[in-house]
């Protein structure tokens, strides 16, 4: 089974997919962190953002692996745990950019599918269930509004303040940094951020995880029943 979660940055579809997997023994993949690896890498090898082609050839070598349990997920890029590298502000805006890239997007396409694997996959990203996994038994599209996204991040951020592992969060810019990013996300000529014409629509806005993820289980549940009773 392919269980795809697509939705906006905060929208909460990276807690319920390490959720999910961790609930149903499956691999994950965050295609989201793909992009925002291709980025620090960019980075660190002085990449041009100009240079498409270049962009991409580093897409294509990037050697990472997914760890997930209930408690914690960790990305793991040529061997070194990247997990609080990529989550930087600077390179998720950086990957944003990257992920409008058709070349980066293809290169990264085959890679995304080559994820899945017995007993199942849960895919975490913006075109899962569009684009890179059209067939999935279960799309999820997970929105919420973007007032209530820059508040999530606005706190996560402050959390890391206090650990002493980054600077005073700014919600204005926060909130405008989002809205940048739907912006771009929505309107890009590859994959637009859309939810699939098949997927349930849930705004996170005022549920919190646990009820999110009961009702993404039910659907579950009910496509398993629907395949081992031979039913389509």
């Amino acid at each position: 089974m392919i269980i795809t979660v697509d939705g906006p940055s905060g929208s909460g579809k990276g807690t319920l997919c390490q959720l999910l997997a961790a609930k149903l023994g499956y691999h994950l993949l965050d295609s989201g962190a793909l992009y925002r690896l291709t980025a620090l890498a960019i980075t660190r090898a002085g990449v041009s953002l100009g240079d498409e082609s270049a962009v991409a050839a580093v897409a294509r070598e990037l050697a990472v692996v997914f760890n997930v349990s209930a408690q914690e997920q960790s990305v793991i890029l040529q061997g070194a745990d990247v997990s609080a590298e990529i989550r930087r502000e600077e390179v998720g805006m950086l990957a944003s950019q990257v992920a409008a890239m058709p070349l980066v997007r293809a290169a990264l396409l085959q890679r995304q599918r080559a994820f899945v694997e017995s007993p199942g996959l849960v895919a975490d990203g913006r075109d899962m269930g569009t684009v890179v996994f059209p067939e999935a038994e279960v799309k999820v599209f997970l929105t919420a509004s973007s007032e209530e996204r820059a508040k999530r991040r606005f706190l996560q951020l402050q959390e890391r303040q206090v650990q002493g592992k980054g600077e005073s969060p700014n919600m204005a810019v926060i909130l405008a940094d989002i809205e940048d990013r739907d912006a771009r996300d929505r309107s890009r000529a590859a994959s637009p951020l859309v939810p699939a014409t098949d997927a349930l629509q849930i705004d996170s806005s005022t549920m919190p995880i646990d009820a999110v993820l009961a009702e993404v289980l039910v659907q579950v549940s009910q496509r398993l029943a629907s395949l081992e009773s031979g039913l389509t």
